[in-house]
């Protein structure tokens, strides 16, 4: 019932009510967990205590004669084999200068409501990758900063004042974090098209 929303802050509000109301650990800020933990904690959560299958269905895309098949496929999903992947993980701590570097560390849970203020994609990522610094360390002066210490708006600036460069080492991170995942394979009763699908985000295993 939490992901029957299509709007994407219910669903997270959702999310974080039922983690926060069965979660025993005491003082736990869900805000502050990695969005990948997340995930996997109520994927699992449902699969213990709703059920560990979940009824999908897909449309098959397939062209037949110059049309769209358009057929619907329904398939069960085994919550418990999701695995959570990372395709071409990246170095945590990222060298932009022989004398600058900086360290990152998984997105936050709460930064998704974060970025509903902004507009455009491109804020969305500067934001991100802000908020992922975990610190910047300085060898000339020999001296951390610390993300969680900076003054509002301050690792945005230096994001901001990233070269192409640098802003490209750091995106690399961004673009391959961990992710839940599970592949389906499934033939078109219509059509007869065999389709390998990708399910990735905990959003689309209750679509």
């Amino acid at each position: 019932m939490a992901m029957e929303s299509t709007d994407s802050t219910t669903i997270q509000q959702n999310v974080r009510d039922i983690l926060n109301n069965c979660t025993l650990t005491e003082n736990l800020d869900i805000d502050k967990l990695p969005i990948i933990d997340i995930e996997f904690y109520f994927i699992n959560l449902r699969a213990k205590s709703v059920g560990e299958i979940v009824e999908s269905r897909y449309r098959c895309n397939n062209e037949v004669e110059g049309k769209e098949c358009g057929n619907i496929m329904e398939r069960d999903i085994d919550l418990t084999k999701i695995k959570v992947v990372q395709d071409d993980p990246s170095e945590p701590e990222i060298q932009l200068t022989p004398n600058l570097t900086i360290k990152m560390k998984y997105p936050e849970f709460g930064i998704v409501k974060d970025s509903l203020k902004y507009e455009s994609i491109n804020d969305v990522t500067f934001n991100m990758i802000a908020e992922c610094i975990e610190y910047i360390y300085d060898i000339n002066e020999e001296q951390f900063y610390y993300g969680h210490e900076a003054e509002p708006g301050e690792m945005m600036t230096f994001v901001e004042g990233m070269n192409q460069e640098q802003f490209s080492k750091v995106e690399k991170f961004i673009q391959n974090l961990p992710k839940l995942q599970e592949t389906i394979n499934i033939k078109c009763s219509k059509c007869g098209f065999d389709h390998t699908i990708q399910v990735e985000g905990l959003e689309s295993f209750f679509g």
